[in-house]
């Protein structure tokens, strides 16, 4: 189908590009969402007579969104939830868990605007994108932990993971889980303190 644009649209276009998309797209989305009009004569002498308007209209927005992005770029939301030893979440973060955590610190962002791709399932930090507007994008952070303790140390940069794999590996080594291994043994071999002493040296030794 193709139809005029009434906004940047990332990868189409921008305002009053006319452009060549999938009918599904434009149907159930471009139209209702008044972020395109069908490319016909009508509809291109109705924008013409708007773009003026259209034009300063998204240069306000995007003004606005601008002020809101230098106080929500770089923000972080801590998220506390149960998850494995491996670091796998029972359950998941997703949108509206970090609309209302960026609500929490005084944030006004619609859940349209979050750009997740998928659900957060494991523990770390993870880099969330925020469309104040089609021309403005902001970073914020999900702070995922077990604790608020984790969610202090990954703020900082630990690998909280890596570092809980080590002290377990630690301490598996410490309780004699890991035997010493003779570097002077082939695959497989023996040490020979660990083999039976023969028969012959037992009827030596008794002798």
């Amino acid at each position: 189908m193709e139809i005029i644009l009434l906004e940047r649209i990332e990868k189409l276009g921008t305002i009053g590009d006319v452009v060549n998309v999938r009918d599904g797209y434009a149907r159930n989305f471009l139209l209702p969402q008044k972020k395109a009009l069908r490319a016909n004569d009508a509809n291109r002498k109705v924008f013409e007579a708007s773009r003026e308007r259209l034009e300063t209209d998204n240069a306000e927005r995007r003004t606005e969104a601008e002020k809101q992005g230098k106080t929500l770029d770089g923000a972080q939301v801590v998220l506390i939830r149960a998850a494995s030893n491996a670091g796998h979440l029972y359950g998941s973060v997703n949108v509206r868990d970090i609309v209302a955590g960026l609500a929490e610190q005084g944030h006004d962002v619609d859940k349209r605007q979050v750009i997740m791709g998928s659900p957060i399932k494991m523990l770390g930090v993870h880099t969330v994108t925020v469309a104040l507007h089609p021309e403005v994008r902001v970073t914020v952070t999900a702070n995922v932990a077990r604790s608020d303790d984790e969610a202090e140390l990954q703020s900082k940069g630990v690998d909280v993971l890596a570092q809980m794999f080590e002290e377990e590996h630690a301490a598996a080594a410490h309780e004699g889980f890991q035997e010493a291994i003779d570097p002077t043994l082939e695959p497989g071999e023996i040490p020979a303190d660990m083999l039976d002493a023969p028969a012959g040296d037992d009827a030596e030794d008794a002798a």
